[in-house]
């Protein structure tokens, strides 16, 4: 009997060390899905920031009126309103892949814990099933 629960004790430690490894390997997929998109982002925000630089920039110099009121196009309202909401949502954007990012980093380091102690016990099996193997073979013929 106590060699079946011996046995089944193993058998769950292997199966959910096996568990923790496809988590983990999915949690790095994850990972480079959560790098990759704030990439993703900072080109879309350049785009999209360099698109409105160029519409505002167009508009100044084809524009006798707002040449004469203001220096550049950097100076008109409109253009800092623009470039104010851009940055607002690029900032939101990133703020939530960020969080992503960290939620998958937590998940990680706790499964690569949880693994690290089930390697340790089934380490602690194996020492401890050799030496009791070893120590019942040997009964009687060290004295």
């Amino acid at each position: 009997m106590a060699i079946a629960n011996l046995h089944e004790t193993i058998q769950s430690h292997i199966m959910r060390r096996n568990q923790l490894n496809l988590e983990l390997t999915q949690l790095e997929s994850q990972k480079s899905l959560a790098i990759y998109a704030q990439g993703d982002l900072q080109r879309l925000f350049s785009e999209e920031k360099g698109s409105v630089i160029n519409y505002f920039k167009d508009l100044f110099e084809n524009d006798e009126d707002l040449q004469c009121q203001y220096i550049d196009y950097t100076e008109l309202p409109e253009y800092e309103y623009e470039m104010n909401i851009i940055l607002a949502r690029h900032e939101a954007q990133l703020a939530e892949l960020t969080a992503w990012e960290t939620a998958i980093d937590a998940q990680i380091t706790t499964n690569s814990t949880e693994l690290k102690e089930i390697e340790a016990f089934l380490e602690s099996y194996k020492g401890m099933l050799s030496t009791n193997i070893s120590e019942d073979f040997n009964y009687g013929l060290n004295g």
